[in-house]
């Protein structure tokens, strides 16, 4: 029962997954929760409000000028009564409408006036969903806060295939569950920066200077960090798998984007970085692609800015806290140790990524804490219990440096 006596205000709109928030209701009711379900018109094409009404016992909201409950005032009441707001699925047209503060139905008049928390779990097209009047309204609403779980990457009910399917019911409960704990969790009040996956330096259009980063670690942690409470900011390069539910995340290309990318993430409390950032770009990148010749060609290369060493630095913007993986193919805790000296960071965990530890790419790691005269080596663990054994310990450092 991890949400007795929470009361969730359900929002459906009216996309394809509709069909799927029958289950949704009836996963979050096991869980203990009050449900009450609001539905745009064209829901009610998608699933009937009998069905949703049946399975939440509760009546079904759909039109702004019902006099039957609290004089027609029913985008105040059913808003307040609420703990979260979870709009699934949020159509391209109901997120339109919420970051431009269009309220010309229930629904849309509800997220509107609702000063309560807001979870969205979008669901459409591949290509409205990369449009950019979809990808700025989504910014503006992540930049007032409203979290976003999923959209999954398949095949569509259009017969294309892509990002733009909802999230999985379960994926979706466990945002909920998520939300709640992160009220009371061990680092709620806490902000953390997160950088994961690889960094795309341009040689030309087409070409580009990368590794072999999946991102799996690093949005593991962020994932682990937001569970226990924490609000996070992921700032992430090129990867192929999904952004983790319940952060802010923040994609980006280059290792330039990344630094500005965290600069405005500051001030934060925690910072870790588990991106592989390239260590150089290209001084010369072509607008255009280069064309093979005679010769071998010559790229001159630059360095990149140091994000670690810009978190570390003294000053009244540095987190509390400053950890980041050394990735390494040998003399593992020799350089964690140079690297920890040098950098001026609190906490670095050395991970072997030579090609026979199969950590690029892979499901597993093996690291070895390393601070200030202290080493703990882990055993090698999949990815997502390596994330959760950090954020425990980062809790633990920073709550005995509140007591002492």
């Amino acid at each position: 029962m991890t949400l007795a006596g929470k009361k969730i205000l359900l929002v459906v709109a009216g996309g394809i997954a509709a069909y799927k928030c029958p289950d949704l209701v009836r996963r979050l009711r096991e869980r203990g929760a009050t449900v009450r379900c609001v539905m745009t018109k064209a829901a009610a094409e998608f699933v009937t409000p009998l069905s949703l009404a049946a399975l939440s016992e509760a009546d079904v909201a759909t039109d702004l000028f019902s006099l039957t409950n609290d004089h027609g005032m029913n985008h105040i009441h059913l808003t307040r009564e609420a703990d979260l707001v979870l709009v699934a699925p949020a159509t391209a047209n109901l997120m339109a409408k919420m970051a431009h503060g269009i309220a010309d139905d229930l629904p849309s008049s509800l997220l509107l006036a609702s000063n309560k928390p807001i979870l969205i779990a979008p669901a459409m097209n591949v290509f409205m969903w990369q449009h950019p009047a979809t990808q700025a309204n989504l910014a503006v609403l992540e930049e007032r806060g409203v979290a976003r779980v999923g959209p999954g990457r398949g095949e569509l009910a259009c017969n294309e295939t892509g990002e733009g399917r909802m999230a999985d019911i379960m994926d979706i409960v466990a945002a909920v569950e998520s939300f709640f704990v992160r009220k009371s969790g061990p680092l709620s009040g806490r902000r953390a920066i997160v950088t994961s996956g690889p960094t795309h330096e341009p040689i030309d259009p087409v070409r580009y200077i990368a590794n072999r980063s999946s991102g799996r670690q690093g949005h593991a942690i962020a994932k682990a960090l937001a569970e226990l409470g924490a609000d996070v900011t992921l700032v992430s390069g090129p990867v192929t798998i999904p952004d983790p539910a319940g952060v802010t995340t923040v994609k980006i290309v280059t290792a330039r984007e990344m630094l500005a990318a965290v600069e405005n993430a500051l001030p934060a409390d925690i910072a870790v970085c588990a991106a592989a950032v390239a260590d150089w770009h290209v001084l010369d990148a072509s607008e255009q692609k280069r064309k093979k010749g005679a010769s071998d060609p010559v790229i001159a290369l630059g360095l990149n800015p140091d994000i670690l060493a810009t978190l570390s630095s003294p000053g009244p913007r540095r987190p509390r806290l400053v950890v980041v993986f050394a990735a390494e193919t040998e003399k593992l805790v020799e350089h964690a140790q140079a690297k920890l000296a040098r950098k001026g960071c609190d906490l670095i965990l050395a991970n072997d990524v030579s090609s026979a530890s199969g950590t690029f790419g892979g499901a597993a790691n093996a690291v070895t804490l390393v601070s200030d005269g202290a080493l703990e080596s882990w055993p090698s663990m999949d990815k997502e219990q390596v994330a959760r054994k950090l954020a425990l310990h980062i809790a633990r450092i920073l709550d005995q440096g509140e007591a002492s």
